[in-house]
């Protein structure tokens, strides 16, 4: 049961997320799930749809508990099989329902178990329990599930299909896509889409951060296989490996994660601009949901504010609880991503930072190889920063809330060294840290016409021309191959008009020519698809191996790649250093 509450209205209790009313957005006010023990099974409404009586609350969402995670518990509580063939539902990560009962479980505790052990028994009692998995989609407690529930799956279906209908009105198949996770989430959306365009060519774009559970690569090829029609692309960051940028930029944290600018928005991107390339609005389909966190919480059903440009978002199951995406994939017998049936609540990128305690022991025990490894290379980027208390400084999670470069040898380039000319004015001198190279001066096109032919060719000087004036308005000096470069400001208006903005557009743009690794996010910002990032040598990591490209002729001005980073470049908040 969710209730929602109308801040529009006087606090006006309301049953959907739209006010019947006034017609604005409301707000979650209480979610509630209940069991009926008569039923052995959990119900979306206080009062059972059978048997009449009044159900007991268990809690604010609920998720099942397939055959192989009931094992893994059993084996941590040293009770292997005790549980086999119940009703067994999960409402909060250390809480579990079994045949009604109250389970309570200090996962904590669990979680110093020896994951080489774990995998042992798992491995001993895997025949056994062969049976239990082969029956998750037919087992007696999934179908009182679905059938105590039928009437919450019918209400939430038609009106996500309706709303679908709804907002593809205003674009053709071409302009439309499903953005696919591999997730429960995307692929509940994903079949929504399919059932409400009554067509299953409508183009999925799946990210292959290269750092996937191995689960879900499986589940993509079980996905072709049960939806043969679908057009599924795979966007994948082929230029750069995790392992390698961790070395240089240091692992992602929290507060700084790079791993989704670099092999997934970036990537992404590309991939639209491929596929789009010429559409001027594209409609994407995300399965993202309120309830999955508190800055989702704040999310409209239909945006433009998606961190890729030219794309409206559209989320069907915004409002929808796990309850709810569980009771549909189960009651339409989707395939899904098997991870959840090892107990991961979610799935994406195995290693990332904001996975919690429990899951990185779950990696531990079903991808022990890749887990050690990860860990290895963390043990050696603690040490190498100059961390005394290495070991402690991993093992206690605390590398997850790092901030900035200290200690990395690429945070050098992050800063940028300049000085006002003492002879002219309006001319700042850059002492860079690569040397200066033809690709350098593309960084300017957003600001005007590069001019080669007005300049003293002997001192490399390039101007670049007002678009609209033809009137110089920068002048950059340096020879190639050196690392001293003069920008002189020819002009007063626009941007330039006050020093300290020009000063920081030209900073910035300093900042990407000496920290860009090819992470493509500028390249995302951009609407009118006239920048390009790339990397000319797959593998490297180095601002060396960047071709940095912009079409004049596509190119608007905007300034939007100059100032949409406070400092120019994401990777310059990557590597920021802190002083004192």
């Amino acid at each position: 049961m969710i209730r929602y509450i109308c801040r529009h209205c006087d606090g006006l209790i309301c049953e959907t997320s739209k006010c019947p009313v006034c017609g604005n957005r409301t707000d979650i006010l209480k979610t509630s799930i209940f069991y009926c023990d008569e039923c052995n099974a959990p119900s979306f409404d206080e009062n059972c749809p059978v048997h009449k009586s009044k159900n007991k609350l268990i809690g604010t969402d609920l998720r099942p508990v397939f055959a192989e995670e009931r094992l893994l518990l059993e084996i941590l509580l040293k009770k292997p099989m005790i549980y086999a063939g119940k009703s067994i539902w999960s409402t909060a990560s250390n809480t579990y329902w079994i045949d009604g009962k109250k389970l309570k479980l200090n996962l904590a505790e669990l979680s110093k178990t020896n994951p080489i052990d774990v995998i042992k028994d798992i491995n001993k009692y895997q025949k056994e329990n062969r049976k239990y998995v082969d029956l998750d989609f037919d087992n007696e407690h999934i179908n009182t599930f679905i059938r105590i529930n039928s009437y919450r799956l019918n209400t939430i279906t038609e009106e996500a299909i309706e709303y679908i209908r709804g907002i593809t009105q205003h674009y053709d198949l071409s302009s439309i896509f499903v953005s696919f996770s591999g997730g429960k989430d995307s692929t509940v959306t994903s079949n929504l889409v399919i059932r409400a365009m009554d067509t299953e060519k409508i183009v999925h774009i799946y990210g292959d951060t290269t750092l996937e559970y191995p689960e879900s690569a499986k589940y993509i090829v079980e996905f072709r296989k049960r939806f043969p029609e679908v057009p599924l692309l795979v966007a994948k960051n082929n230029a750069q490996t995790f392992s390698d940028l961790c070395t240089i930029v240091g692992p992602p944290s929290r507060v700084l994660r790079w791993c989704c600018t670099v092999f997934k928005t970036g990537a992404i991107t590309k991939k639209i601009e491929q596929v789009f390339d010429d559409k001027k609005n594209i409609l994407s389909f995300q399965g993202i949901r309120r309830s999955e966190s508190a800055s989702r919480s704040k999310y409209d059903r239909s945006s433009n504010n998606s961190k890729i440009t030219k794309q409206t978002t559209a989320s069907p199951i915004i409002d929808w609880l796990d309850f709810d995406v569980w009771l549909y994939i189960l009651s339409n017998k989707l395939p899904f991503n098997n991870a959840y049936r090892q107990g991961f609540s979610r799935v994406g990128c195995w290693c990332c930072p904001n996975n919690s305690n429990w899951s990185e022991f779950l990696s531990s025990i079903y991808m022990h190889d890749e887990y050690t490894k990860f860990h290895d290379l963390l043990y050696e980027f603690a040490k190498r920063v100059g961390k005394e208390d290495w070991q402690e400084y991993i093992d206690s999670g605390n590398w997850k809330a790092r901030q900035g470069g200290n200690g990395l040898k690429y945070s050098e380039n992050a800063v940028v060294n300049f000085k006002p000319c003492a002879l002219e004015s309006n001319a700042y001198n850059y002492d860079l840290t690569r040397p200066i190279t033809e690709n350098l001066y593309t960084l300017f096109k957003p600001f005007g016409i590069l001019n080669y032919d007005m300049g003293n060719k002997r001192l490399n000087e390039v101007y670049v021309l007002d678009k609209q004036t033809n009137n110089p308005i920068l002048k950059l000096s340096g020879r190639l191959g050196t690392t001293s470069l003069r920008i002189n400001i020819l002009s007063n208006t626009g941007m330039f008009k006050y020093p300290k903005t020009a000063e920081q557009a030209l900073k910035n743009q300093i900042t990407k020519y000496q920290t860009c690794i090819a992470c493509g996010y500028c390249q995302a910002v951009c609407r009118f698809n006239a920048l390009k990032v790339t990397n000319v040598k797959p593998g490297s990591v180095s601002n060396e191996s960047v071709r940095y490209t912009i079409d004049s002729d596509l190119c608007a001005g905007c300034l939007e790649c100059v100032k949409h980073f406070d400092s120019g470049c994401y990777m310059k908040k990557v590597l920021r250093v802190k002083k004192g």
